[in-house]
């Protein structure tokens, strides 16, 4: 694996945001093994036999930070912070494909890239995560974020309160909270008669 020093991926994350095509060329293989990781330390999460392949997980979400323009990358952290968003969104997307042929019936499979598939198990829960995800955003975006940090783009404490510019303590206790806030709503099922 290779690795660099943050200031070097904070140096040319930077000059692409300035519109340096080089720099993406020498930044894409310094952070695609990162990428890599967090999505196999994510998958792993998921339930056995989940279809979504790490590798299309990965590609995918390159594919979508490679198109978004206008990003004012600010350093290493906040690049793997918006990777994060940007893999739960295909995840819960994936999930939200997967829900829809549910409730069509059939066992179609249906491919985003070619390592994705159809399966009925997982989504169910991605999609509620999200959706008590929104809901803790709307009562606590902090706390929300710290668990999309740590949960989905398994930054560690010193990682995410870098990126949400608080102290590790901070996250500590946000992470507490939320995992609290988040049990307890998954576990009713995250009716609202809160």
């Amino acid at each position: 694996m290779i690795h660099a020093s943050r200031e070097g991926v904070t140096g040319l994350l930077q000059a692409w945001s300035d519109g340096d095509q080089a720099a993406l060329d020498k930044l894409m293989p310094l952070v695609y093994a990162e990428l890599h990781r967090l999505a196999k330390r994510y998958m792993g999460r998921e339930h056995e036999g989940h279809s979504l392949q790490t590798s299309a997980l990965v590609n995918e979400a390159y594919l979508r930070l490679v198109d978004a323009h206008g990003v004012r990358w600010q350093n290493r952290t906040h690049f793997f912070a918006v990777s994060a968003q940007i893999m739960r969104r295909i995840l819960v997307d994936f999930a939200r494909a997967r829900q829809n042929l549910k409730r069509g019936g059939g066992a179609l499979q249906v491919t985003l890239d070619e390592g994705l598939v159809v399966s009925p198990e997982s989504g169910a829960d991605l999609f509620s995560l999200d959706e008590a995800l929104e809901r803790l955003a709307a009562l606590n975006p902090r706390q929300s974020k710290v668990v999309e940090l740590r949960y989905f783009g398994g930054l560690n404490e010193e990682e995410v309160a870098t990126a949400l510019k608080v102290s590790p303590r901070t996250v500590r206790h946000d992470w507490s909270l939320a995992r609290a806030w988040l049990y307890r709503e998954l576990s009713r099922g995250g009716s609202d008669d809160s």
